[in-house]
C-alpha cells in the first residue's frame, strides 16, 4: 500500500510539471512524458521483481542443461536445447524459445494492464489528461511505453541466456541449424534480431492489452483478460483443425525466429509475422485511442 501511495505521488508531481510545461516545445513535452512512463516501468517494485523472474528462469535452465551435459554427455537429440551444449550462444535463443510461450507475454500483460486501468484506479488519470498531454498523446506515449518494455524484457532474457551460456559452456563460433559454421559476433548480431523480432510481437500483445486496460478501472483485471488472450492464441495455434486461422493469429510465427539460425536465414515467416503484428498493433492501438476518447474520466 506505501509503495503505491508513492507511485501515486510521482504520477500526481510529474502531472503538475507537465501543466507548468504548457509553453514549452511539443518534442520536449513528449520526451519528457515518455521518460516519465519509463522510470515508472523501471523503478516499479513488481516490474524489477518481473524481470528478476524471467532472469533467473535463464539461469536454472542453464544449470539443469549443464548437469543433463554431464551426466549424458554423448546424448545428441539435436534440437535447440541440445544444441546450448556445444555453445554457449545457444543459450540466448533457447531461453527466448522457453519464455515467449508463457513468462514473456505475462511480463507484458501486467506492464499493459496497469497502463490505463491503474491510472483510473489510482485517481491519476484526469491529473494525466490535462491540457498539455491529451488523450491522444497519452494513449501514443503509453504505447511507446510498453513497446519499449517488451524489447527490455526480452533483451533481459537474451542477455541472461549469453551470461550464463558463457559461464557455464563458453563462448564459441556457433554452427548453424544448415551446419555451416558462424562467427561468434554474426551469432550475437542474429541473437539481437531475434530479440527485435519477439520485441514488436510482444509489443502488438502490449497494444491488445492497452486496450483491454482502457475498458476497466482494475489493472488486475486488465492484466488477467491480455495474459488469457495471449494464452487463447497459443491454444488456438495448436489446434490443427484450425490451420485456416494459425496465419491471423498473432502468436502463430513467434517461433519463426529460430529461422535466424539457418545460413542463409529465412525470412520469409519472419516478414510475415511482422505484418502480423504490424496490423494486431494499429488496430488496437487506434481501438484503444477511440475508447480514451469517449471515456468519461472523473477520477
Amino acid at each position: 500500500m506505501s509503495i503505491d501511495r508513492e507511485e501515486r505521488g510521482e504520477v500526481r508531481a510529474q502531472a503538475s510539471r507537465n501543466v507548468e510545461r504548457l509553453g514549452r516545445p511539443a518534442t520536449q513535452g513528449w520526451l519528457r512524458l515518455l521518460g516519465s512512463e519509463l522510470r515508472l516501468i523501471v523503478t516499479r517494485r513488481r516490474n524489477q521483481v518481473g524481470l528478476g523472474v524471467l532472469f533467473g528462469l535463464v539461469v536454472l535452465v542453464g544449470i539443469a542443461l549443464k548437469v543433463s551435459a554431464v551426466r549424458h554427455p554423448r546424448s545428441q537429440s539435436g534440437d535447440l536445447i541440445a544444441a546450448v551444449a556445444g555453445n554457449g550462444i545457444f543459450l540466448g535463443f533457447a531461453a527466448l524459445s522457453i519464455e515467449i510461450a508463457l513468462f514473456l507475454p505475462l511480463a507484458v500483460s501486467v506492464l499493459a494492464g496497469d497502463a490505463i486501468a491503474g491510472e483510473a484506479n489510482q485517481g491519476t488519470l484526469r491529473y494525466l489528461l490535462v491540457a498539455p498531454v491529451g488523450r491522444a498523446r497519452l494513449v501514443l506515449v503509453k504505447a511507446a511505453s510498453l513497446a519499449i518494455g517488451a524489447l527490455i524484457g526480452a533483451l533481459v532474457v537474451a542477455l541472461a541466456g549469453v551470461l550464463t551460456g558463457a559461464a557455464l559452456f563458453g563462448i564459441g563460433p556457433p554452427t548453424s541449424l544448415s551446419g555451416s559454421q558462424l562467427g561468434v559476433g554474426d551469432g550475437l548480431w542474429r541473437l539481437l534480431l531475434a530479440v527485435l523480432y519477439l520485441a514488436a510481437g510482444l509489443a502488438a500483445l502490449a497494444m491488445i492489452g492497452l486496450f483491454i486496460s482502457t475498458l476497466t478501472e482494475q489493472p488486475i483485471a486488465a492484466t488477467v483478460a491480455t495474459a488469457m488472450v495471449g494464452t487463447l492464441f497459443w491454444i488456438l495455434d495448436s489446434v490443427p483443425q484450425l490451420d485456416w486461422l494459425h496465419p491471423w493469429l498473432l502468436v502463430d510465427r513467434w517461433l519463426a525466429f529460430v529461422d535466424l539460425l539457418r545460413d542463409p536465414p529465412f525470412t520469409d515467416r519472419i516478414v510475415a509475422g511482422l505484418w502480423v503484428d504490424a496490423a494486431y498493433a494499429a488496430v488496437f492501438l487506434t481501438l484503444a485511442w477511440l475508447r480514451l476518447r469517449r471515456m468519461d474520466v472523473t477520477s
